[in-house]
């Protein structure tokens, strides 16, 4: 299994020499490429599919589609927002072919209008959301929010991306990242509050 594969931590400071490498058709040096983004990755498509058999189902197609178009990748942009819009048009891909599921869905019946019609809060909002909970509770509401919402909050908090670096991922505008960003986070605090009424925080 790829996701599985084990690189020595020198591996990860030859990660860019190995990107070059592997554009000039060199297969070896992608395990070493793997190896530096594997958990990264697996965890943004994880947050997307909900599922973890569809999340390595679409990390070994990553890989692979990586490996058909690494040839036409210009080294002059960010590898890292390349690599995760690769994985972004398979994720998409994957929830189009789900009957019945709308990437704007939460998977169980409810719309996300309810989030979009919420004032938004405070400056600090996100502070307080982060501090409020960590780990496996905020990771439970996370699964609740529809798939955009997911993508566009694991990219900002936990892969630590510059919304225009986000905009590239997704293909969509900056404005529009914006946007969906405050309607996650607004959503993610509906959740909060839902499942730990009357927590202090949220």
């Amino acid at each position: 299994m790829i996701l599985a594969a084990a690189m020595n931590p020198e591996a990860w400071s030859g990660a860019d020499e190995a990107i070059a490498q592997v554009r000039r058709g060199d297969p070896g040096a992608l395990a070493v490429v793997i190896a530096r983004y594997q958990h990264r990755l697996y965890r943004y498509l994880l947050r997307l599919a909900r599922e973890p058999a569809a999340a390595e189902d679409l990390f070994q197609q990553t890989w692979l589609r990586v490996m058909e178009k690494i040839g036409r990748y210009d080294a002059q942009r960010n590898f890292e927002a390349w690599l995760f819009s690769v994985a972004h048009n398979l994720a998409m891909d994957f929830w189009r072919a789900k009957r019945g599921d709308s990437l704007d869905s939460t998977g169980d019946g409810e719309e996300p209008a309810a989030c979009e019609r919420l004032v938004a809060g405070d400056p600090d909002a996100l502070a307080q959301l982060l501090d409020f909970e960590r780990g496996a509770m905020l990771a439970a509401c996370l699964h609740e929010l529809p798939a955009i919402h997911r993508e566009v909050l694991t990219l900002r908090f936990e892969e630590d991306m510059k919304l225009e670096e986000i905009a590239e991922v997704a293909g969509i505008p900056l404005s529009t990242v914006k946007s969906r960003l405050r309607r996650a986070l607004e959503g993610l605090r509906v959740v909060l509050e839902a499942r730990y009424p009357g927590r202090r925080g949220v």
